[in-house]
């Protein structure tokens, strides 16, 4: 699916979010400020000089997009602050003047800045400054500069080489990288196990039954049914849905899984009788209707993550579910992609106890 980072804010978001790329970038990019509390920082004058742009088009963008830059780092520098940061740039122009040393590129992106911008900057009450990731944003947006546009088809290369290092190309089960996918695969395995029994107990011979009540709790929870969701992620006939889905997914299942073969048994028990199809799709509308306030905030929560990391990660849109669509946390790329996120295989052999606990419960 094709990204138009000039026009899209969550594709922006998405790769700013991603540490992981954005740490690529830096590395394959360069273009170095100094650092500065922590992390590099650059003014507006060598970004503009980097983007071959006029200071007052990044004005601009910082006008038309002031929170979305205020979210990648941007910020107003006044006060002590200033007066530290300005005591820094002028401490590094002036060692590097006087010993003739300006190999290193930190100090030759600072000597880019002219004598007129540097008195500029001895006397500005307050001065904006960008982090990396602000200077990355200016690029994704602005349109009127060859540098940007080169840039942003860098980003998106790397971006997809991230993930193929980190994943070795298999998206469709990056769900299971994640330390909760097993527990919640186990569990749900359980309950699906007295949902079916359930099934066979209290509803009559259907050969139909599982397929349809799964249905109903899947398109209850994502608005798809299992055939819809199969052809968005192009799974084979081998492949199981479930081995796809991430554990607030899973958990949910398991809850609607569990609560609906409770009330099967409670009906079919105080009618003294097993239920028809029919009856027992009647009653799954009385179910949900019933643990509808219940299960909405866990719903809304579930509908927005699935939407967004497929999107994010799988390159997938569920066009039903598009509302639901957000950014995808830096958090969640630390999640899937960081070191205590592992291919499922090992994640079984170190926890191969306590799974064969929660299996055999």
């Amino acid at each position: 699916m094709s990204k138009n980072l000039t026009e899209s804010s969550l594709d922006r978001k998405n790769i700013l979010n991603n540490n992981f790329a954005v740490q690529e970038v830096y590395e394959h990019v360069g273009f170095y400020g100094i650092k500065f509390d922590g992390r590099y920082r650059f003014t507006k004058q060598q970004v503009a000089h980097y983007y071959e742009v006029d200071a007052r088009t990044i004005d601009r963008l910082l006008e038309n997009h002031k929170e979305e830059f205020e979210q990648s780092g941007y910020e107003l520098y006044n006060g002590s602050t200033l007066r530290r940061f300005k005591d820094q740039v002028f401490d590094f122009v002036r060692v590097a003047k006087e010993s003739g040393d300006v190999h290193d590129i930190h100090v030759v992106n600072i000597l880019q800045l002219t004598d007129n911008e540097l008195d500029s900057l001895s006397k500005t009450p307050q001065l904006g400054i960008f982090t990396y990731k602000a200077f990355l944003n200016i690029g994704m947006l602005l349109t009127g500069s060859e540098n940007a546009q080169r840039l942003r088809t860098a980003i998106l290369d790397i971006v997809i080489d991230v993930l193929n290092k980190k994943l070795g190309g298999k998206t469709k089960f990056i769900n299971q990288r994640e330390e909760e996918f097993l527990p919640s695969l186990v569990r749900e395995y359980n309950y699906r196990q007295e949902f079916t029994n359930a099934l066979d107990y209290y509803i009559t011979d259907n050969r139909f039954k599982y397929s349809q009540l799964t249905d109903k709790i899947y398109k209850c929870i994502f608005k798809e049914n299992a055939k819809e969701y199969r052809q968005i992620l192009n799974l084979n006939a081998k492949e199981s849905v479930r081995s796809t889905m991430y554990s607030e997914v899973l958990d949910l299942i398991a809850g609607y899984e569990n609560g609906y073969a409770n009330y099967l048994k409670n009906k079919s028990e105080s009618l003294e009788r097993k239920l028809s199809l029919s009856e027992a799709h009647l009653l799954f509308a009385e179910f949900e209707k019933t643990m509808e306030a219940f299960v909405n905030p866990l719903r809304e929560k579930a509908r927005s993550l699935m939407a967004s990391r497929d999107l994010a990660f799988r390159d997938a849109l569920h066009e039903k579910l598009k509302e639901y669509v957000n950014e995808v946390s830096s958090e969640d790329f630390e999640k899937f992609l960081g070191e205590r996120s592992m291919d499922l295989e090992k994640r079984l052999e170190d926890n191969k106890d306590v799974f064969k606990r929660l299996k055999d419960r």
